[in-house]
């Protein structure tokens, strides 16, 4: 397993993580606790040792979930974890409905808010903790960002919670450049990347990373499955998953990706690996971009995750791949995303 450092922090982590979105169950119809904890726990086994969580994963039950697997193993993890959402307080800047199965907008039963606010990011702290069951968490990360609290007094909450030994590395998400300068001395940045979605190669966000040694963890690398090249345009969805009514996962654009895919797999049948593998290795090998969360909410997800951050392409095969996703994004007539 590739190893990379968090920024700064001088912590070691691998080029894989574990993202536990999925295994929270909200927004992704449900899941299976105890088929998540044998997840996670063939994720480790597999030499990932990065676990990426939120208490808005599920209302807390996804930071439950990686506490629970972790009882014994916690010595073999980096674990990250965010605060910033929450939904039991009117509190900050406000973010959208939803239900505990995602199926009704409006009327909901929680209201979310971006807040972070000093007050609020020590209690949330508190309960991750528990949740967790640990006592400290390796990287700290701002889940989202609230216009109603100021940076410096955010910031100085995290450098004082760091000075506590809560945390070993400060992180944001879903940033833009001017947050990230407000901020000054983070050790990650987690954003939204992959083949379909390179938004922060334009917006300035990538490139501040890469000058500032900020690790730059990128979410969705498989566009939530679509670039897996397993989600057929027969696939149907369970009510509460958010693909069911994304224009992403239309069938005609299903049909269109997988039409894509179809031309690399002689590259990754070269290397004796899935397309999910190959196109989680293009990811983290694109300059800047130091690691990849990749969801799993079985084991045989989370090995094949896990095995692709053995994979590396040359120079020869990364154009490769991009001459195919250029000439996808021709046909679709879209702007062609800058190859840096």
């Amino acid at each position: 397993m590739l190893m990379r450092k968090l920024g700064s922090s001088g912590i070691d982590a691998s080029v894989i993580g574990f993202g536990a979105w999925a295994i929270g169950g909200w927004m992704w119809g449900g899941a299976d606790r105890d088929l998540a904890i044998h997840a996670i726990h063939t994720a480790l086994d597999h030499g990932v040792t990065l676990i990426d969580t939120a208490p808005m994963y599920g209302f807390g039950q996804s930071e439950e979930i990686v506490g629970q697997a972790l009882r014994d193993r916690r010595d073999q993890v980096i674990l990250a974890t965010k605060c910033g959402l929450i939904w039991d307080r009117e509190k900050g800047e406000f973010h959208f409905h939803c239900n505990e199965n995602n199926t009704t907008p409006e009327p909901s039963k929680y209201m979310i808010y971006k807040y972070l606010n000093p007050i609020s990011i020590a209690r949330e702290i508190e309960q991750s903790l528990q949740r967790l069951q640990t006592d400290h968490i390796d990287l700290y990360q701002t889940h989202w960002q609230d216009s109603t609290t100021p940076i410096e007094d955010t910031m100085a909450t995290l450098i004082k919670l760091k000075e506590q030994g809560k945390i070993r590395a400060i992180g944001v998400s879903n940033v833009t450049v001017e947050h990230l300068q407000a901020y000054g001395p983070i050790d990650t940045a987690q954003e939204k990347f992959s083949m379909l979605e390179r938004k922060i190669e334009h917006n300035g966000v990538l490139d501040h990373c890469r000058r500032q040694n900020i690790a730059l963890l990128a979410y969705s690398p498989l566009s939530q499955g679509l670039l897996t090249g397993k989600i057929t345009p027969q696939r149907s969805f369970s009510p509460g998953d958010q693909r069911l009514k994304n224009p992403l996962f239309s069938v005609e654009n299903r049909q269109k990706i997988n039409d894509m895919l179809h031309q690399c797999q002689p590259l990754a049948d070269q290397h004796h690996a899935t397309l999910a593998q190959l196109v989680t290795a293009w990811t983290f090998s694109q300059p800047g971009l130091t690691h990849v969360l990749c969801g799993a909410r079985t084991p045989d997800q989370a090995r094949e995750n896990a095995l692709a951050g053995t994979l590396q392409l040359s120079p020869d095969e990364l154009k490769t791949i991009d001459n195919i996703l250029q000439q996808h994004l021709t046909r679709q007539g879209r702007e062609p995303n800058r190859v840096s």
